[in-house]
């Protein structure tokens, strides 16, 4: 920090926490006030730990807990397109509090639901899925992508911005579309599809375009994460008769493909995808090392992958490789969509997670989707909240370090088949940190400076801190002991104190980079 000018940052923070009137109880000298005036306020001394004798501080566990946040067709925010800009804002709020309360510790909030954007984008025009119409900005002006960065990181949550990177127009858009959309500006690489319109990954300025307009996310956001989900090329459209309607990528295949060694269309067509998630993740680590690059694609790779698996062949219908990602480490992390039940013979939720496990050559994690929303939803495909909760906790067990993704937001928001109180008072009962990425930052946070004092309203012991690179923290970890128990707790980056019991023995409290790599504890002792 600039303002210690030669001093250590624990003289620095003292000086910090007088000149603000903190009362300091060290070893042999309690302060109170300004140099004029020094008053005792009680004698108790806090020492730091290698002077005391206490046992081993426990460690919060490891869980990628995170929830996805749709904004296509307003499946979760906003509720309505007719929500003013302050609603907008109470809305993503609520989505935030509930989220912490639930003891989730990511959202993935959908950005790009149709190569159109719910930020400031100088590429895209503005989602009609925002204020109702393609191109209009929330008046009066605020940036969702912005809002949501910040309150998530001020509630302890990481914010992973989901992109779809090649669906250009959803088939339920509404209105015109927007003058700046790529589908009006370039419509030899925004083709109609169906009822869709579809970027062409075979185009290499329509992959150049998708880059662009990602990069330029990482680059102005403080994003944890980049996250795409199961469509690249798209999954078939079919006329009224059945007739599956080809992707029209004619045009690209004679330009860029045919004649230069391709064995068939789809091999090219998976090496395009396979070059623009590598250009991503290249792109990605340039900018910002510290932001991880997650995919969750179908969650079946090839039938029969493990045996007796039966369903959609995402390798040769979607032209997805999404084995060799996760296998040849080019993803952080994979979250294969496994929306069936654990004991289903065809599509077993327990078997799939256990060959999904079985690719991950490069030990990167694998948090599988669940599928919330088929909670009470009133169809034949409904599962009791208990299902969910047996994935979860089947996960623990055959991952020590790995998660679940749920979909989507509005299930918990209202509760549906009582799963948000499943996971509140059971599942999730124990707050837990994000596994740690340490193929991309292994550095050891220092060890905070901290001082035990006096609150100046209050009266209360409070214990503070500061650290020299802020930059790098994703948030506090804190542990209190009272008697023989420990409190664990996990706090903001911005968090700079905590109140102690009255009854407290023992504090420590840690930093966690934005990597996930737990720092040195700084500890202190009630003698």
């Amino acid at each position: 920090m600039s303002n210690w000018r030669g001093m250590t940052r624990g003289e620095f923070l003292r000086g910090l926490l007088l000149s603000a009137g903190w009362s300091l109880w060290q070893p042999g000298a309690i302060l109170f006030g300004s140099a004029a005036v020094r008053k005792v306020v009680r004698k108790v001394e806090w020492v730091v730990a290698d002077d005391a004798p206490i046992a081993d501080i426990p460690r919060l566990p490891r869980e990628f807990r995170g929830v996805w946040v749709a904004t296509v067709e307003n499946i979760d925010f906003p509720s309505v397109r007719s929500l003013s800009p302050e609603q907008q804002q109470a809305e993503l709020t609520a989505i935030f509090d509930l989220a912490q309360a639930l003891g989730f510790n990511a959202v993935i909030f959908q950005v790009r639901p149709m190569c159109d954007a719910l930020y400031a984008s100088p590429y895209e025009p503005w989602s009609e899925y925002l204020c109702g119409v393609m191109g209009q900005a929330p008046e009066p002006f605020y940036d969702p992508l912005a809002f949501a960065v910040e309150a998530a990181h001020a509630r302890g949550l990481e914010l992973h911005a989901w992109f779809n990177p090649f669906r250009a127009l959803h088939r339920a858009r509404q209105g015109r579309i927007d003058r700046q959309h790529v589908a009006h500006r370039r419509p030899d690489l925004a083709k109609p599809y169906g009822r869709y319109h579809w970027l062409d990954p075979g185009e290499p300025e329509a992959r150049a375009h998708s880059l662009r307009v990602i990069l330029d996310v990482v680059e102005r956001y403080d994003i944890d994460a980049v996250h795409f989900d199961d469509y690249f090329y798209p999954y078939k459209e079919r006329l009224v008769s059945g007739y599956v309607i080809p992707f029209p990528d004619d045009a690209s295949w004679v330009r860029y493909g045919q004649g230069r060694g391709w064995r068939t269309r789809d091999d090219w067509r998976r090496h395009n995808i396979n070059v623009f998630l590598e250009e991503v993740a290249a792109g990605v680590r340039r900018l910002k090392p510290h932001v991880k690059f997650g995919i969750s694609p179908f969650g079946i790779w090839q039938p029969d992958h493990p045996p007796g698996i039966q369903g959609l062949n995402s390798y040769m219908e979607l032209c997805s490789d999404s084995r060799r990602w996760l296998s040849e480490g080019l993803v952080d992390y994979l979250a294969p969509q496994l929306y069936w039940p654990i004991e289903r013979e065809r599509q077993s939720y327990l078997r799939l997670l256990e060959w999904w496990l079985s690719q991950n050559r490069r030990s990167r994690h694998v948090w599988p989707g669940s599928a919330a929303f088929k909670v009470a939803d009133g169809t034949p495909r409904a599962v009791p909240a208990v299902e969910i909760a047996a994935q979860v906790r089947l996960a623990r067990c055959l991952n020590r370090q790995g998660g679940n993704i749920h979909f989507s937001f509005r299930v918990f928001r209202g509760n549906r088949g009582g799963l948000s109180d499943l996971l509140r008072r059971e599942v999730y009962l124990v707050p837990a940190l994000v596994p740690a990425s340490p193929w991309l930052n292994a550095t050891v946070p220092d060890a905070p400076e901290l001082a035990v004092c006096a609150e100046p309203a209050t009266g209360c012991t409070v214990v503070v801190w500061d650290v020299a690179d802020p930059a790098n923290i994703a948030c506090w970890c804190i542990a209190i002991q009272t008697g023989e128990a420990w409190e664990l707790q996990v706090q903001p980056a911005t968090q700079r104190q905590v109140r102690l019991p009255a009854a407290a023995r023992v504090v420590a409290v840690w930093a966690v980079s934005r990597t996930g790599i737990e720092g040195r504890r700084a500890v202190r002792w009630r003698r």
